[in-house]
């Protein structure tokens, strides 16, 4: 049993961003960093905010919102071990854990592309996932698909 007298929080306590003042773009700078240079970070975020709006022509703010939920997954599937045999047993997402899935998947999606400057491959990739298309939302569907080809071990669930 734990000694504290108090409970500590799970999750760090990000402030939001100086222009949008939103905690889901923050977020997305941290992890978009590289060597501790935030500001570098920032433009680019920015940057591509505003590149992907004139595409779409929509609110930053907007297109940073609809992109994030249609990344973000709903269900995942977990391994857990059962009597010597491994099942993938799938499970709802919460919104913290789908929100960061969806970070990074987009993250991941944009430094894959080659050919033009991180704010554009971000905006790119934005715009791909506002629309419904491209390769994040192909990583969602393979999640999903997974989830349902294992919902019969789904009574496995703590």
């Amino acid at each position: 049993m734990s000694r504290r007298k108090y409970k500590i929080s799970r999750f760090r306590k990000l402030q939001p961003d100086i222009k949008y003042n939103s905690i889901e773009i923050s977020q997305f700078v941290n992890h978009l960093l590289k060597e501790g240079k935030k500001n570098i970070a920032l433009k680019i975020m920015y940057d591509s905010l505003t590149e992907a709006s004139k595409l779409l022509k929509m609110p930053e703010r907007e297109v940073m919102e609809k992109a994030l939920d249609n990344v973000r997954p709903r269900v995942e599937v977990k391994a857990r071990r059962i009597g010597g045999a491994t099942y993938q047993i799938p499970q709802t997402v919460s919104k913290e854990r789908g929100v960061f899935l969806a970070v990074r998947w987009i993250l991941e999606c944009a430094r894959k592309r080659k050919g033009a400057p991180m704010f554009k491959r971000l905006a790119a990739e934005f715009v791909d996932a506002c629309r419904g298309e491209g390769s994040a939302i192909k990583l969602r569907d393979n999640v999903h698909r997974m989830a349902e080809a294992n919902k019969a071990f789904a009574h496995y669930r703590y």
